[in-house]
């Protein structure tokens, strides 16, 4: 398979303390990776180091073929998207937000017009273009975070626990929508994770951060066997 981004001996260190060390990940092209591990394993840390975010301590990582350095982050960062647990948008409108983000980044006015109508339908907040995003529920504002990724097209995509704000049945609805989407565009994408739960809607492999280790990685059912999936039985991590 084809590695759309590969990370070689990287670590990240913050006030003195090493938060992890990566002798080597792989994340192919097209495929959706979920990351678990127990609080303070250095999940999110590793996914903004990987996402470019945060620069690397040591070590190297080439995105789609070329080596990330002080000279071309910018410009690899604009290829990758990053979704966060909280929504984190602009204090205007839906359709701003998205609007803003696309010309940021270079689009031109009419090619960002039309890929913003095309994602709030996409994601159903067509109806919130308008709206303020501070007055969006926690799913509306979810929901106008992953379109505004989705209007990027990125070719990589970044989930940091998405979903983990959301009562239940909002969070399984867009759990079954984006599963679909991200399979229907064969969109690579690096999944951080609290809850097995999600996994399988999303994911086709899983690898298990452990003390800023990664100490397993394989298929759903490698990790956790589908019973102890389905389940929640087992800490892959124990």
């Amino acid at each position: 398979m084809d590695p759309m981004l590969t990370a070689r001996d990287i670590s990240c260190v913050q006030a003195n303390r090493e938060i992890f060390r990566i002798d080597h990940f792989a994340l192919m092209r097209g495929e959706v990776l979920a990351m678990v591990g127990p609080n303070g394993a250095g999940k999110t840390s590793l996914l903004l180091t990987l996402a470019l975010v945060h620069p690397a301590a040591a070590g190297t990582i080439v995105f789609d073929g070329e080596t990330a350095h002080k000279g071309n982050l910018l410009q690899l960062r604009r290829r990758m998207a990053v979704v966060f647990q909280e929504s984190l948008l602009f204090n205007m409108s839906v359709q701003e937000n998205l609007m803003v983000a696309l010309r940021i980044r270079g689009v031109s006015r009419k090619d960002a017009s039309y890929r913003t109508e095309k994602w709030l339908k996409r994601f159903g907040i067509a109806h919130l273009a308008r709206q303020s995003a501070r007055s969006l529920s926690g799913g509306e504002a979810q929901r106008t975070s992953l379109a505004r990724a989705f209007a990027l097209e990125p070719d990589l995509l970044f989930l940091d626990e998405p979903f983990a704000a959301l009562d239940y049945p909002t969070r399984n609805m867009l759990l079954k929508e984006l599963g679909q989407l991200l399979k229907d565009m064969k969109m690579t994408t690096f999944f951080v994770t609290h809850d097995y739960s999600e996994i399988p809607y999303l994911a086709q492999r899983t690898a298990v951060l452990y003390d800023g280790r990664i100490v397993k990685c394989g298929t759903n059912a490698e990790i956790f066997g589908q019973e102890n999936l389905e389940r929640r039985a087992w800490v892959p991590w124990e």
